[in-house]
């Protein structure tokens, strides 16, 4: 039996066109983007916004509200959200973006 305090934690996290995580054992996990939907849509800014949380056994991204655990990498896992739940985040981060274009092309307008 595996208990938590036999996971290792990460270290440092790097987001490319991959996650990569490195831990406190040594080793490193990498893996697609496409496994992580929120990552994959995210700006390249937004990817780089992460911290731990956890005492490192998860990784949390504020602005995505996107948290990814450890374990969860370990055992290969994707992503848990639903394609329900992806696709209304995504309407909804469209919509804020365009309302944002909007409101700044309004104020230069003035």
């Amino acid at each position: 039996m595996t208990s938590s305090t036999d996971i290792p934690s990460a270290e440092s996290v790097t987001v490319t066109n991959t996650l990569t995580v490195d831990l406190s054992d040594g080793r490193s996990l990498s893996v697609p983007l496409a496994r992580f939907p929120r990552l994959a849509h995210a700006t390249a800014t937004e990817r780089k916004s992460w911290r731990l949380i956890g005492r490192g056994r998860g990784i949390h991204w504020e602005k995505l509200d996107e948290d990814i655990s450890i374990d969860r990498l370990l055992a290969g896992k994707a992503s848990g959200e639903s394609q329900t739940s992806i696709k209304k985040w995504l309407t909804t981060r469209q919509r804020t973006r365009t309302g944002r274009a909007s409101s700044r092309a309004s104020i230069r307008s003035r």
